[in-house]
Order: C-alpha cells, then sequence, then structure tokens
C-alpha cells in the first residue's frame, strides 16, 4: 500500500472541518480590530495559521495543488503597495499621511472607525499571505547535506 502524504485520516477530517471556522475567526478578529482587542496582524496570522494546519494535515505537495501560491505571492506586495497608497492619499486629502479620509460612522458600530477598518484587512491580507507564503517556501525547501547539491 502506497503512503500517502499528510497526516492520518483523523488529522485530515479534523482539518477539513476546522480549517472554515479557523479562517472565519480569523477574519472576525481582522473586521473587528478596531472594537476589540486584534485586527490585522493577529487576524493575518490566524488566517494563515488555518492554511499551515492544511499543509501539515495532507503535505505541501497537496496545497500546492490546491492553493495558487503564485497568485497568493503576488497579492502579499501587493497590499503593501495598497497601504502605502492609503497613507498618500492621506496626504493628498486629510493633510498628513494615513489621515482619514473615509467617513466615520455611529460609534461602536462596525464602519465607525474611518480608515482603520480598511488599514485593518490590507494589514491582515500582507501578514497572511506573506507569513504562509514564507512557510510554504520553508516546506518546500529541501537542505542537502555536501556543498554542490
Amino acid at each position: 500500500m502506497k503512503q500517502q502524504p499528510g497526516l492520518t485520516l483523523i488529522a485530515k477530517t479534523v482539518t477539513r472541518i476546522s480549517v472554515w471556522l479557523i479562517v472565519l475567526y480569523g477574519f472576525y478578529i481582522i473586521f473587528h480590530g478596531h472594537l476589540t482587542p486584534g485586527g490585522g496582524f493577529a487576524g493575518g496570522v490566524v488566517i494563515a495559521l488555518a492554511f499551515l494546519n492544511v499543509m501539515l494535515a495532507y503535505g505541501h505537495e497537496t496545497v500546492t495543488r490546491w492553493l495558487n501560491i503564485s497568485f497568493m505571492h503576488d497579492l502579499e506586495p501587493s497590499a503593501g503597495a495598497l497601504f502605502l497608497t492609503m497613507g498618500i492619499l492621506g496626504i493628498a486629502l486629510g493633510g498628513g499621511f494615513l489621515a482619514n479620509v473615509v467617513h466615520r460612522g455611529t460609534l461602536f458600530n462596525v464602519f465607525s472607525s474611518g480608515n482603520i477598518l480598511v488599514l485593518n484587512i490590507i494589514i491582515g491580507v500582507k501578514v497572511a499571505m506573506g507569513l504562509f507564503v514564507v512557510v510554504w517556501s520553508l516546506a518546500i525547501f529541501r537542505f542537502f547535506e555536501g556543498g554542490d547539491k
């Protein structure tokens, strides 16, 4: 019998069920970061760990087929450019780098923070894609003994 990549059937089943809940929790942390503790960085780490969970359970070959790694790799610097664009918009419209240019809504509402929600989403995407691409790169990189291999 051929050995399947990844962990046991039980671990794969638990991962298949729980990964979407972990991603949903990461989105919750990102979207409520201006109202509760958390934000873009913490939510991005949670989402990256959800992808890491899939990679550990199924193996990096399966994740490479399942996810579009080149899109994730391109999305990470695009989020950085979008963050910089929000900062320049603040200079152009508000008078200072990252000045508030989005209308603030009702206090304690999801859309009550102006730029902060938008910046949390951008940071969440950047952190999630950056961390996962780094971990994925380390998983596929092989260390060989001896200098030439």
